[in-house]
């Protein structure tokens, strides 16, 4: 088994792999002497033949199974990994608190020092209000010399809770915030900025917010406004959309039916015209004129809910209808759903996460018909399926079948450039001379879902195809890559796949996300033929128009952070309008026609 040369078995040397360990020996009948080598390494060489002439050999240091893996996953963070690296190392590791610092991630010493009584990680636990209240009762903020410090830092508090986040906490990784809460951040810190003539760019920054949130960051929006900068705000949220002072709609659809200036004027002349934001901008939706029977198939419930800041949180989900869980950002919604979906393992979750096992995934292999189409191509020329492929034989060799490629520019951010030998193509020159129907594999990844089902007459490709238009994606093109879909797109992809399902369970999270208004119209229809189909539909939503037409709704509240996470309403929306007292149904009886 182990060679003499090895260390710990006579002194270092060089080995060869195989005579170290047996790839034909199972691990379970390992010595423990063997595991621990193969886990930990023996501070021994091994050599393997490198080069093209006999004799050519590499030496490799073996360091042992346990800390390469710690070397090359857990050392650079798990946040640095891939998305599909990173759920594979998961499996295998568990994180806890640091038991040094107790997960402050300061030294003994820093950690040693106080202001009467609080250590910096005590503050830094605390939530921004409570932060404000504390600094604000300390001596010091009354010293001259530490007075300006408290006060500098007491403002950019009040900055951040004036824009609906004074839930958080600032040791808080910025990996867990959402979208929306991490540009309300960069908003803070710019409105605390002296500079005047900038142009700040934002992109949807109500996703993920409740009204009373989104009205604080048009005021936010407006300051930096005010301040002499201009703001340019890509947005579909009709409260956003009415603070503007001038407003661009492009259109007239989307995917290759967009691309067009279809409107430029004021909020005013928007509401007058004729195009689709127009149109749904004036109109004001009203409740939901029947609700579905409540109970037509009985409840699925959660019982003392006690996780992060659910407080003792009992619940029943009507079975059978659409449910939507609201409430202010970071007031327990997905906490008490994430607690549902564990306790109900046979529901379908499909949440804004990353669609797709490879950052190469489009619609045409998420939906598994570019194999069918590779092989009709090879079968037609008579070549290797995998030339069609930019992933393996017909790949640009100098992108790799990426399309781009990215230079490190050292002490720059990476610049990202369309790959100059294929124009972006992704696939060798020699693979675009190979067509069907007038068509090669490039013009076919361009088309959209619907100009593909009218162009392939495969059925195995037309059943595979016609979920993605059903469920509102008929604008995407086959060769899109899953990556750049936004979150709302990401889980209607992955909901076309279960689309015929029947009594199941759906949990959506906040699916709005990206939707012009128009789209959330198509997609209250698609959720209505679930629950119609038979299905418990179970929705995390702030849009007011999915509010409006639920059978059930449960409010959570009444804040956020620590002062949320209770039940504060539980029925219909009817019933929230005319008896409830909560930030949800304040807005609900204001957005009412």
């Amino acid at each position: 088994m182990r060679d003499p040369t090895v260390k710990g078995a006579g002194g270092p040397g060089l080995a060869e792999a195989a005579t170290v360990f047996d790839p034909d020996k199972p691990l379970h009948d390992y010595s423990e002497s063997e595991r621990e080598l193969l886990l930990y390494g023996g501070g021994f060489r091994t050599q393997r033949p490198h080069g093209d002439g006999p004799g050519h050999v590499a030496l490799n240091d073996y360091e042992g199974v346990v800390p390469r893996f710690t070397r090359r996953f857990i050392k650079p963070g798990l946040e640095s990994l891939s998305d599909r690296e990173r759920e594979s190392a998961e499996r295998v590791v568990t994180e806890a608190a640091c038991p040094e610092c107790g997960g402050a991630r300061l030294n003994e010493r820093a950690l040693a020092s106080r202001i009467e009584g609080y250590r910096i990680a005590d503050l830094c636990a605390m939530e921004i209000r409570e932060l404000t209240r504390v600094l604000g009762g300390l001596a010091v903020a009354r010293d001259p010399v530490g007075g300006p410090a408290v006060g500098a830092a007491l403002a950019a508090l009040g900055r951040i809770d004036a824009v609906g986040l004074g839930y958080l906490t600032l040791e808080r990784p910025t990996k867990t915030l959402s979208g929306g809460e991490g540009q309300r951040l960069k908003t803070v810190r710019h409105l605390g900025s002296s500079l005047t003539g900038m142009t700040y760019i934002f992109d949807e920054p109500s996703v993920g917010l409740h009204a009373r949130e989104v009205d604080r960051l048009n005021g936010s929006l407006l300051a930096l406004r005010d301040k002499g900068n201009t703001v340019l705000i890509v947005e579909h949220d009709r409260d956003v959309i009415e603070i503007a002072d001038h407003v661009v709609d492009v259109g007239p659809g989307a995917g290759t039916s967009g691309g067009e200036i279809v409107f430029e004027g004021t909020v005013g002349e928007l509401a007058e015209s004729g195009t689709t934001t127009g149109r749904h901008f004036r109109e004001r939706t009203g409740l939901k004129p029947t609700a579905r029977r409540r109970w037509p198939s009985g409840v699925l419930t959660v019982r003392a809910a006690s996780f992060r800041n659910l407080k003792n949180v009992s619940v029943d989900i009507p079975a059978g209808v659409l449910t939507v869980v609201t409430g202010l950002a970071g007031s327990g919604k997905s906490t008490l759903v994430g607690v549902f979906a564990a306790r109900h393992p046979e529901a379908i979750v499909l949440d804004q996460s990353a669609a797709g096992i490879s950052a190469r995934s489009t619609p045409a292999t998420y939906t598994d018909i570019w194999d069918l189409v590779r092989r009709m191509y090879a079968r037609r020329h008579g070549v290797d399926a995998g030339l069609f492929s930019f992933n393996t034989t017909g790949a640009c060799p100098d992108c790799r079948g990426r399309g781009s490629v990215t230079m490190d520019m050292a002490f720059m951010d990476p610049v990202t450039t369309v790959c100059e030998g294929c124009a972006g193509r992704r696939f060798r020159a020699e693979v675009l001379s190979y067509r069907m129907h007038g068509k090669n594999v490039v013009d076919l990844l361009n088309m959209t879902v619907e100009e593909a089902l009218e162009h392939f007459t495969d059925p195995a490709i037309l059943r595979r195809l016609s979920p993605l238009r059903e469920v509102g994606l008929g604008y995407l093109t086959l060769g899109r890559p899953l990556s750049l879909l936004s979150g709302g797109e990401r889980q209607r992809i992955k909901l076309a796949h279960r689309l015929h399902e029947t009594g199941s369970v759906y949990v959506f999270d906040e699916p709005t996300t990206g939707l012009h208004m128009a789209d959330v119209k198509t997609l209250l229809a698609l959720l209505d033929r679930l629950v119609d189909a038979g299905n418990t539909v179970i929705v995390v939503e702030h849009d007011l128009d999915v509010v409006k037409h639920a059978d059930h709704v449960i409010d959570i509240g009444p804040e956020a952070g620590a002062d949320g996470g209770e039940v504060v309403f539980a029925g219909t929306p009817e019933e929230m309008a005319r008896i409830s007292r909560t930030h949800t149904a304040d807005y609900l009886r204001r957005s009412l026609p």
